[in-house]
């Protein structure tokens, strides 16, 4: 009788930087692509995957018409490059901590309002307490930033989100990924100095049912409608517009109200003719940190969240309303 002996195939040797050229690849659809997101130029790219592909016996992408895609092979190498990518983080960043301090580099992606804001109150804190760290930042939208984590492009997102609404950043997007709530930040009335309730400590939602409205952006716009909605009425929307400075300009010439989250307001000094007041609702939006499942493990990323978090409780505590600038 023969017998018969199975042995495990020979895994081959994957390095991080391929892994990172294949989930690229996939990604944008196109080698070029991939190259700029990565900062390669594209021969290098395109080498590392034809050497790759020598070692495995496989092809990993395949053209289709005018895109690159990946084949079953690259789908599986791309889908565990960002864990395999943060657990070596992990790994690095625990030796950097042996030997006697946290070094390395996290990259941060934020929304507008945070970067004049949180931002800097960030960077100060890291510099007092962890020269060795380096940060990046890239503004985004939430749902920019948490694709940006997903893709491997950032460790953090720092993200908002208004609990309720029907378009709430933290649904769907992030599955699969940890997100942890650093804080929240009220959301102000803007009215024109002179205002019928420009008087009023804090205001009622139902009381600007008459008056026209300054909508910001996409997901804002959204939270005014269902805030007005659950107050009772349907807001008479003028304007829309993303630009805080633009907002408050309107507001100032009397072409309506608007309401806006407190680091809006706080990221430059209020246009004369306006003033900011509560709402009666005290209406907030939550502040979240989103990063890869495990990345919280990393000495470097621990280090910029307990920060972050931090320097989104300096800048969110609730203080006096401003009054119109003279």
């Amino acid at each position: 009788m023969a017998l018969y002996v199975w042995m495990p195939q020979p895994v081959p040797d994957l390095s991080v930087a391929e892994l990172r050229i294949v989930k690229a690849v996939g990604d944008t659809g196109s080698v070029t692509a991939a190259a700029t997101a990565l900062g390669y130029s594209q021969p290098a790219v395109s080498q590392q995957i034809r050497r790759l592909e020598t070692r495995l016996g496989m092809a990993v992408v395949e053209r289709v018409g005018r895109r690159m895609r990946l084949t079953e092979a690259g789908r599986i190498l791309a889908r565990h490059a960002t864990s395999i990518t943060t657990a070596l983080g992990a790994v690095a960043g625990e030796l950097a901590d042996l030997g006697g301090g946290r070094i390395g580099t996290v990259r941060l992606v934020g929304f507008p309002s945070a970067s004049p804001t949180i931002l800097p109150r960030l960077m100060r804190r890291l510099a007092a307490s962890d020269p060795g760290l380096s940060l990046t930042y890239v503004e985004a939208e939430p749902p920019e930033a948490v694709a940006a984590v997903r893709a491997d492009r950032a460790d953090i997102a720092l993200t908002f989100s208004h609990p309720g609404d029907g378009t709430d950043a933290h649904g769907d997007s992030i599955r699969g990924l940890d997100a942890r709530r650093i804080g929240a930040e009220d959301l102000l009335l803007v009215l024109p100095d002179g205002h019928a309730r420009s008087t009023e400590d804090v205001v009622d939602l139902r009381a600007l049912a008459d008056d026209d409205w300054i909508a910001g952006c996409p997901r804002c716009r959204s939270h005014l409608l269902d805030s007005c909605e659950r107050a009772g009425f349907a807001p008479r929307i003028r304007f829309e517009t993303d630009n805080v400075a633009a907002v408050e300009q309107l507001v100032a010439q009397g072409v309506g109200v608007a309401t806006l989250p407190r680091l809006a307001v706080a990221s430059f000094p209020l246009v004369a003719g306006v003033i900011t007041r509560p709402l009666a609702s005290r209406d907030r939006r939550e502040l979240h940190a989103v990063s890869a499942r495990g990345a919280a493990g990393v000495p470097a990323v621990a280090t910029v969240l307990s920060h972050l978090a931090a320097a989104v409780g300096d800048m969110t505590a609730p203080g006096p309303e401003v009054p119109a600038a003279k």
